[in-house]
């Protein structure tokens, strides 16, 4: 999720804790931790809205920042057709755990087992073959990239190609971008220990 204008600094600050957003399905879960550019939130709750029922008294409005519901039906974006959902959260203090794995820039021998174990695993269990030394080089050798464009290249499909590398993400090999990836420390560190080897 991400969060425009005032509305990413009242993330920041707490003081926004609802969003309502327009989605052709949910994008989030609730429990799950999410990283946004306003900081890191944990889902309290989703649950599917008509936009045309919501009431300039209702609680959430104040805490989504918003003066009525017009201005809730008004902010909305993407196609009107598809469901809009109200979203509870709150921010999660503290660092974020994969940000500090990301910015290693080494590995010990048992962390470099580790990661080749889990690639090879995601490899193994691929429908199109061995992909993740092939995605991480293509993100480093290409950052701010649009993953269409990046998936493309490869000759697979936009959507589990965003997949695959969100399991690179989650190992603290890559970063998400506006538009497009970057490699992390972490995952400079990995291909450089795999070419040396």
């Amino acid at each position: 999720m991400l969060f425009a204008g005032s509305d990413k600094d009242g993330v920041e600050s707490g003081r926004i804790t609802v969003a309502y957003r327009r989605w052709a399905e949910p994008r989030v879960v609730e429990g799950r931790i999410y990283r946004t550019n306003a900081g890191r939130i944990e889902i309290d709750s989703i649950r599917e809205v008509n936009p045309e029922l919501i009431a300039d008294t209702d609680a959430d409005l104040a805490l989504a920042d918003r003066q009525n519901a017009r201005d809730v039906r008004r902010r909305l974006r993407g196609d009107d057709a598809q469901p809009t959902f109200l979203i509870r959260f709150h921010l999660v203090a503290g660092p974020d755990p994969r940000e500090e794995l990301a910015a290693r820039t080494s590995l010990s021998a048992d962390e470099l087992a580790e990661l080749q174990e889990r690639l090879a695993r995601f490899d193994a269990m691929s429908q199109h073959g061995p992909w993740t030394v092939q995605t991480l080089e293509l993100i480093e050798t290409t950052p701010a990239v649009r993953a269409g464009d990046l998936a493309a290249s490869l000759g697979r499909q936009t959507a589990p190609f965003k997949l695959d590398v969100r399991k690179l993400k989650n190992l603290g090999l890559t970063y998400s971008l506006e538009v497009g990836y970057r490699i992390t420390p972490r995952g400079a560190a990995y291909l450089d220990a795999t070419r040396s080897a």
